[in-house]
C-alpha cells in the first residue's frame, strides 16, 4: 500500500490527507508557515458537513525532514504558481537513504489547475499522473479547512501523463481515492480534461474581483468563449465532462447550510496571497501568443486580478464599473498610445480605415492624403454594405461571401486582431467592428477618438494606397442578433426597448435629408449615438455610459431580460450605439434596414413629435 506524501496544506491538500488517513492510508502532510505549527500541535480542524475533526497524520515542512522510500508517491497540493518551486525542491530529495533521487523514481501526482504542472513536473519527475480535481474546500484561515461536498467529497478525474493508456499505479491510486470518498475515473486522454477545467477555470478572476449578477455572468460568458477558441485553435480537444463521465456526478453536491464563498482565486485574494491567475488566464495568454494571436479578455482579466492582489482588495468587492470598462477595453475600444505599443509588438493588428460621412463621397481620397502606417482602406458603400433597396435600405448587410472576399483583400488573417479607424468619432468605423464580429471575427476593436486621437499622441501618418498581402481569412455569419421591421416594431410591445441612433431632429420628423418620410418607428426611444462621445471624439468613460443608458430605462430591460434594437438611417451609425451599450454592459440586436427600410414602406406606419408613441 502506497504512503501518500502530500505537499501543500491549503484546502486541497488538508481535504486529501484527512479523507486518505480516515481511509486507512498513510498519509504524511507537507505545511508551512502556521498552518504547519497547528498540524504539528494537532489543532489543524477539518470540517465536514457530519462534523468536525482534527487532521490527525504526521506534518513536515519540506523532504529534509522525512525519510522517502520506494513505494511513496508525492502529491503536488500546492498552487500552480507555487508548483515549479516544489518540484524542484522534492525532485532531489533522498530516497531510501540517498540511493536514488525522488524525481527518477518516485511518481509525483498533481492537482493544480492550468496546463503548466504536468510539463512541470515531467521535467523533473520521470512518472507523472496528471488530474483533474473538483473539491469545493475553502481555506480562509490558518488552521482550519472547510469540505463541504456530500456524499462524494470530491471528484477526479486521472490519467498517466503525456497522455496514455492507464498504468497499474494511476488504477492503484483511483481505488485509493474512491476508498476515501472521492468520485474518480481513470482516463487515457487526461489533455482533453485538463482543457475541460481550464474553461471552467478562467471565470475564477470574475468571482474572486466582482460580486454575482448579470454583468459577471455575461463577462464569463465572454472570457470562456475566448478560451474555447484558443484552446481549439491550439489543437487541444476538449472533454465534454457531463457526456463522457462515467463517475456519479450526482453524489458530488455542496451540503445544504454549507455555502462555499468562493473560488480558489477567490480564497487567495481574501488571504492576501498571490493567485493563480497567470496559470488560469494567463495560460490562455501564453497558448494564444505562441498562435500569433491575442486573447484579450482574459488577459485584461489576469492583469486585474495582479494589480488586486497588490493593492490588497477584498475578494468580490470590485464595483460592476470597473468590470465594464475591463472588458470595453479589451473588446471594444483601444485608445492611440495602447495601439502604437500593439502595432511595435509582435501581434500588431491589422488596420482599416473606414473614412465615410453622410454627403461626403471622398473617403478613399481623405485615406490616400493621410492614413496610420499599414492601414487599408474599407470602402462602406460598396464593401461594408450591399447595393442599397427600397426593401432592404441604403446599407444592406453584404453576402458574407462578398465580405470575406473583401477582408481578404485587406489582408486579414484568421486570429489575427483587428482595429477600425475613422475621423468621425467611430461613427462609421462601428459599422466595421459590427459586421466583422457578426462574421465571426471576435478580435476588433475601435481606436477610440479616431485620426485625431492617433494625430494628438503624436502618431505618424503615410500617404498612398496599401496593397496587403491577400489574407486567409474564414467568416460564418450570424454571430451577433439583428432584427428585421417586424421584430423591430414588436419590440416595445414585447417587454424589449427600441432605440432610434439619429439626431433628435430627425427622430421628431422635424427634417429628413434623404429618406422618403420623416419621423420614427412607433414606440422607439430616441438615444442619439452623439450623445456617446465627448467633444474630443472619444466615447464617454464607461460609467458615464451605464448612467446614460441607466436614465434611459434601457439597463432595466435588458436586466429583466428584455431584448435592447438599436436603428438609425440605414444601420451605420446604430453599430456605434451598439459599440456604447456592449462598453457599458448591455448587448443589443441591430435592425440593418433601419429607418430607410422602414420609412420607404408605405405600409409601416410613421410617429413624429418627441414622444415614442
Amino acid at each position: 500500500m502506497s504512503r501518500y506524501v502530500i505537499i501543500g496544506a491549503g484546502a486541497a491538500g488538508v481535504t486529501l490527507a484527512a479523507e486518505l488517513a480516515r481511509a486507512g492510508r498513510q498519509v504524511v502532510l507537507v505545511a508551512r508557515g502556521r498552518q504547519l505549527e497547528l498540524a504539528r500541535a494537532g489543532e489543524l480542524r477539518y470540517v465536514r458537513p457530519d462534523g468536525t475533526s482534527v487532521v490527525d497524520v504526521p506534518a513536515v515542512g519540506g523532504p529534509e525532514e522525512l525519510e522517502l522510500a520506494r513505494g511513496d508517491v508525492l502529491v503536488l497540493a500546492t498552487k500552480s504558481q507555487q508548483a515549479d518551486a516544489a518540484l524542484a525542491r522534492w525532485a532531489r530529495a533522498a530516497v531510501d537513504g540517498g540511493r536514488w533521487r525522488a524525481g527518477a523514481v518516485l511518481p509525483v501526482l498533481t492537482l493544480q489547475n492550468g496546463l503548466d504542472a504536468e510539463r512541470a513536473a515531467l521535467r523533473r519527475f520521470a512518472t507523472v499522473v496528471g488530474s483533474v480535481l473538483w473539491v469545493p474546500s475553502t481555506y480562509l484561515a490558518d488552521g482550519e479547512v472547510i469540505s463541504p461536498a456530500a456524499p462524494a467529497v470530491g471528484v477526479f478525474w486521472l490519467g498517466a501523463w503525456p497522455d496514455g493508456e492507464p498504468t497499474p499505479l494511476v488504477r492503484e491510486i483511483a481505488a485509493d481515492l474512491v476508498a476515501a470518498g472521492f468520485e474518480a475515473q481513470v482516463v487515457p486522454d487526461l489533455s482533453r480534461w485538463k482543457a475541460a477545467k481550464l474553461l471552467a477555470s478562467v471565470t475564477f478572476a470574475l468571482d474572486a474581483l466582482y460580486p454575482p449578477g448579470q454583468e459577471r455572468d455575461r463577462a464569463a460568458r465572454l472570457v470562456a468563449a475566448e478560451a474555447r477558441a484558443v484552446l481549439t485553435a491550439a489543437g487541444f480537444g476538449i472533454a465534454d465532462v457531463a457526456g463522457e463521465s462515467t463517475v456519479r456526478l450526482d453524489r458530488f453536491a455542496v451540503a445544504p447550510g454549507h455555502q462555499r464563498p468562493g473560488s480558489s482565486t477567490y480564497q487567495s485574494l481574501a488571504r492576501s496571497r498571490d493567485a493563480e491567475t497567470d496559470f488560469i488566464n494567463g495560460e490562455i495568454v501564453l497558448l494564444a501568443r505562441q498562435l500569433g494571436r491575442r486573447a484579450p479578455i482574459n488577459a485584461a482579466l489576469a492583469e486585474r486580478v495582479a494589480r488586486a492582489v497588490e493593492e490588497r482588495t477584498p475578494p468580490g468587492s470590485l464595483p460592476v464599473d470597473d468590470l465594464a470598462a475591463l472588458l470595453a477595453s479589451a473588446s471594444v475600444l483601444v485608445d492611440a498610445d495602447t495601439l502604437r505599443a500593439e502595432l511595435a509588438g509582435a501581434t500588431p493588428p491589422a488596420l482599416l480605415d473606414v473614412r465615410w460621412a453622410l454627403g461626403d463621397p471622398d473617403g478613399e481620397k481623405h485615406y490616400l492624403d493621410g492614413h496610420l502606417p499599414g492601414a487599408v482602406y474599407a470602402d462602406l458603400d460598396t464593401e461594408l454594405a450591399a447595393p442599397p433597396s427600397p426593401a432592404a435600405g441604403r446599407h444592406p448587410l453584404p453576402r458574407l461571401a462578398d465580405l470575406e472576399r473583401a477582408a481578404r483583400r485587406w489582408g486579414l488573417r484568421t486570429g489575427q486582431p483587428v482595429v477600425v479607424y475613422d475621423a468621425v468619432a467611430g461613427q462609421s468605423a462601428a459599422r466595421a467592428w459590427w459586421l466583422l464580429r457578426w462574421a465571426g471575427v471576435e478580435d476588433v476593436r475601435i481606436l477610440d477618438g479616431g485620426l485625431a486621437a492617433w494625430e494628438a499622441a503624436g502618431g505618424p501618418l503615410e500617404t498612398g494606397r496599401r496593397e496587403p498581402t491577400p489574407g486567409d481569412i474564414e467568416m460564418s455569419a450570424g454571430r451577433l442578433p439583428v432584427l428585421d421591421a417586424d421584430a423591430a416594431a414588436a419590440l416595445p410591445g414585447a417587454g424589449g426597448v427600441l432605440l432610434d441612433a439619429r439626431a433628435g431632429e430627425r427622430y421628431r420628423g422635424e427634417t429628413e435629408p434623404i429618406d422618403p418620410r420623416a419621423g420614427h418607428i412607433p414606440g422607439a426611444i430616441s438615444l442619439p449615438t452623439g450623445g456617446n462621445v465627448g467633444q474630443d471624439g472619444r466615447f464617454l468613460p464607461v460609467a458615464r455610459l451605464r448612467e446614460r443608458f441607466a436614465a434611459a430605462g434601457v439597463t432595466a430591460v435588458a436586466a429583466a431580460g428584455g431584448t435592447v434594437g438599436v436603428y438609425c438611417g440605414s444601420g451605420v451609425t446604430a453599430a456605434h450605439e451598439i459599440a456604447a451599450l456592449t462598453a457599458a454592459g448591455i448587448d443589443a440586436a441591430l435592425f440593418p434596414g433601419s429607418w430607410s427600410a422602414w420609412s420607404a414602406d408605405p405600409a409601416r406606419p410613421v410617429a413624429t413629435g418627441p414622444d415614442p408613441a
